[in-house]
């Protein structure tokens, strides 16, 4: 299937590195024009030229709502739309039980990985979606789909993401759509503590045995953004090699 994305505008969250890169890059090349947000404008900067096409970078917190509107007000200033709203941008503080957590810890998690999602959308959706359409993407994680992990305030705010998303994708249809991705382990320096030292020709155990890689989720991204996907609201689509139904 040859998808793209020509004469479409996405905004990409936590798009320095890794994963909101990838997509960034993937949309990018599928002729979409991107903006993508981190905090250090040093980062952004490098991101753009390793990116290449018509990509404009903007320092936001994606836990701040002026930040959020202010860059949905210079894409549409910009480009003059705004289709695709990408969620990637995430934190992780704390590893360990929820129980032994600091609360600051707890509220530095749900600030980033679950405030800023619905301002983001908020906004998004005010700015140009509820009159013109548009599809969210939420980038939540395995983690957030069963307990019992060391991520595990992480854990708590992506299973939310999935709660939010569907409850949004019920509120702001037939022209909007929302849906997650639920990344696996991924090869990103996000992850490293949980893939450094296993070597590059390591099997894991899951059916397709290696670690993801930052591409694979912007493909399934790639599908979301897209008419492909069209009829497609409220879902949950997991890219882990199988690792859900590991044995």
């Amino acid at each position: 299937m040859d998808i793209n994305l020509e004469g479409r505008v996405a905004v990409v969250t936590g798009a320095s590195r890794g994963i909101g890169a990838a997509i960034a890059k993937t949309y990018a090349d599928a002729g979409a024009k991107v903006v993508i947000t981190a905090r250090k404008p040093e980062g952004l900067a490098e991101a753009v030229e390793e990116i290449g096409g018509d990509v404009h970078a903007i320092a936001a917190h994606a836990g701040k709502a002026e930040d959020a509107e202010r860059v949905v007000a210079e894409t549409i200033s910009k480009f003059g739309r705004l289709d695709v709203l990408v969620n990637n941008a995430a934190t992780n503080p704390y590893m360990g039980p929820v129980i032994d957590a600091e609360i600051r810890a707890w509220d530095k998690t749900f600030e980033v990985n679950l405030r800023g999602p619905l301002l983001w959308t908020q906004a998004a959706y005010r700015g140009w979606m509820k009159e013109h359409g548009g599809s969210v993407i939420n980038i939540s994680s395995i983690d957030g789909l069963r307990p019992g992990g060391p991520l595990a305030i992480y854990g708590v705010t992506k299973s939310a993401l999935v709660f939010l998303s569907q409850q949004l994708a019920t509120e702001v249809g037939p022209n909007v759509r929302v849906n997650v991705l639920a990344p696996g382990l991924v090869k990103t320096e996000f992850a490293r503590a949980l893939w450094e030292g296993a070597g590059d020709d390591a099997k894991y155990p899951w059916p397709l045995q290696r670690l993801g890689q930052p591409t694979d989720i912007a493909n399934a991204a790639l599908f979301l953004a897209s008419d492909a996907s069209s009829w497609t609201t409220g879902a949950v689509l997991t890219v882990d090699g199988g690792g859900t139904f590991r044995v």
